[in-house]
């Protein structure tokens, strides 16, 4: 994690302490004849959804994420007429000097009006807005099951999409509607995108956390196929919480850590809901602790052959 920024004219002079009274480094033992670890700065970046600040505008997002020292944003196209508007996000970038990662397509239940109806245009849409702003990927939900023309056919639209621009099309996971000890899929053809061919995929910490997947073995299964993670966390409950990472149960840390040793280099969105926060101070508080969060275990030494000889 790359340290604070600190003025000059703030930082306060520290003297250095005598060496018998610093705390001792720990250490890594690595066996005799192994090779040396090396740090590798990750290289993936980490954006802010601006679904985060909800119930405050894309436009604010925009200026939290630049001040807290956030790499991007994925905007979340909903009904705040900003966030449908090219133009008007491109004078965001260029006023906040921050680039746009994501977009993710309108594809939720409150967003069923948001560029028309038709399921494939918005997708169409969407991919024409990332081509405009330069955001490599576009989020997508797999179709509900009353969308049964577009569930039929959307595996193979996915891939023909895909085949004809170098945006990302990376499909969500999502979960089962759990009720009385029954669950019941609300998504066609699979509420995870784990078993479908699709060539991008994205990972939700909170959507695991309802699904009561385990998001480790996942990725392990996704392999080159995972290129984009919402980072949230979860207790396991039927609701889909987005709580800030590391105050659920769901293994985020391990998750972060072992994209980091992997040489990931997609994008981690910090997707956390802060509705109930009661001031904009509270709010930035769990995004700049989401933030630390991230950067702090997105980070991991890596020795070349380690694993495959002594692991």
């Amino acid at each position: 994690m790359a340290p604070a920024r600190v003025p000059p004219e703030r930082a306060a002079p520290v003297a250095a302490a005598p060496e018998a009274a610093r705390a001792p480094r720990s250490a890594v033992v690595l066996p005799r004849g192994a090779p040396a670890l090396v740090p590798v700065p990750p290289s993936a970046r980490v954006a802010l959804s601006t679904a985060s600040t909800y119930p405050e505008s894309t436009a604010s997002a925009f200026e939290m994420a630049a001040r807290l020292g956030y790499d991007g944003v994925e905007i979340m196209v909903w009904t705040d007429p900003v966030s449908q508007d090219p133009e008007a996000l491109r004078r965001l970038v260029d006023y906040h000097g921050i680039p746009i990662l994501a977009i993710h397509a309108p594809c939720l239940l409150l967003t069923q009006r948001v560029w028309g109806t038709d399921p494939w245009a918005k997708l169409v849409r969407a991919r024409a807005v990332a081509e405009t702003l330069g955001a490599p990927t576009v989020v997508v939900h797999p179709p509900f099951r009353w969308q049964r023309d577009y569930a039929r056919e959307f595996v193979t639209g996915i891939e023909r999409m895909a085949g004809e621009t170098d945006v990302r099309f990376a499909v969500e996971n999502m979960f089962p509607l759990r009720a009385r000890g029954r669950e019941v899929s609300a998504y066609a053809p699979d509420w995870s995108p784990v078993d479908d061919d699709y060539a991008h995929v994205t990972l939700d910490l909170s959507h695991t956390s309802v699904s009561r997947s385990d998001p480790v073995a996942m990725a392990g299964v996704l392999g080159e196929r995972l290129v984009h993670v919402h980072m949230a966390d979860g207790v396991g409950s039927a609701k889909d919480e987005h709580l800030v990472p590391g105050r659920g149960t769901q293994p985020c840390a391990e998750l972060l850590e072992l994209l980091a040793a992997g040489g990931f280099d997609g994008t981690i969105v910090v997707e956390i809901n802060t509705r109930r926060a009661e001031s904009r101070v509270q709010r930035e508080a769990d995004l700049a602790e989401a933030l630390a969060f991230t950067r702090l275990h997105f980070a991991a030494p890596s020795a070349a052959g380690l694993h495959h000889t002594y692991g």
